[in-house]
């Protein structure tokens, strides 16, 4: 489909890529990309690629090693998909994309850019493949009406994650993490609330009675979700309870 490599410069690459949108589209387009470079993306010491559902610290750290190491063929392409980043993680990957490594060159996609802190974000070039909301916010727009029984089953399966093999066949990973599905969502929910209440930023809300506490403003429940992104990143929380608080807050229509 070309969606980005209209954006890439074979005859100068930049040492870093960000690349925002979902890896079973951005992926492909690389890989067509490296082989027109006759970059050989199989059997090739200097090609690596993974998928990482969080990054955690003791990755970046691997990473930065593996990026130092010299190249057997001249030229190191990395090409990593992750769908979200712990904070000290985020911290060790500064200096790797802030000092180039010669000859090496970063190939770094992610779900949503907003996941990233903005100072290692401007260590790249972005490039965003995202496609629109527009499904997520038709979901949204039946959230916010629906009772609190229905979000709650809503969120059940919204957070089911489909499985499949990776591409050597040998391990089982999530074809798209719950996490990565909460914040997509979230943004969607955000989007919409904003749509429908941003003449009344602060005005209460009135839930549908019995359902929600009365208490329900636009700024209280942007800045829960912006806490709840928060946590999506954290080790060991649990998206599924999140999402519930999320249900809980929101309000009804």
């Amino acid at each position: 489909m070309n969606i980005i490599q209209q954006h890439f410069d074979k005859d100068n690459l930049h040492h870093a890529y960000l690349l925002e949108g979902a890896r079973e589209l951005v992926v492909p387009e690389i890989f067509a990309f490296c082989e027109n470079l006759n970059i050989k993306t199989s059997g090739n010491p200097d090609f690596v690629h993974m998928h990482i559902d969080t990054l955690k610290r003791e990755d970046a750290v691997n990473l930065r090693a593996y990026g130092a190491e010299k190249s057997f063929t001249g030229k190191r392409i990395f090409v990593i998909s992750v769908n979200s980043f712990l904070i000290e993680a985020q911290n060790t990957l500064l200096k790797l994309f802030e000092e180039p490594i010669p000859n090496t060159h970063f190939f770094l996609i992610v779900p949503d850019a907003n996941i990233l802190l903005r100072t290692l974000v401007s260590r790249f070039f972005l490039i965003s493949a995202r496609q629109d909301l527009a499904e997520e916010a038709k979901d949204a727009e039946k959230f916010i009406s629906m009772p609190l029984f229905s979000r709650i089953n809503f969120i059940k399966e919204l957070l089911t994650t489909e499985e499949d093999e990776d591409e050597e066949g040998n391990e089982i990973v999530a074809s798209d993490s719950t996490r990565s599905k909460a914040i997509k969502f979230l943004n969607a929910l955000e989007f919409v609330l904003h749509s429908k209440l941003v003449k009344n930023f602060s005005g209460l809300l009135q839930p549908s009675a019995g359902t929600f506490p009365v208490q329900n403003s636009l700024s209280v429940c942007l800045e829960h979700f912006f806490k709840v992104r928060e946590f999506l990143r954290m080790p060991g929380s649990s998206a599924k309870s999140l999402m519930e608080s999320v249900a809980l807050i929101t309000p009804s229509f």
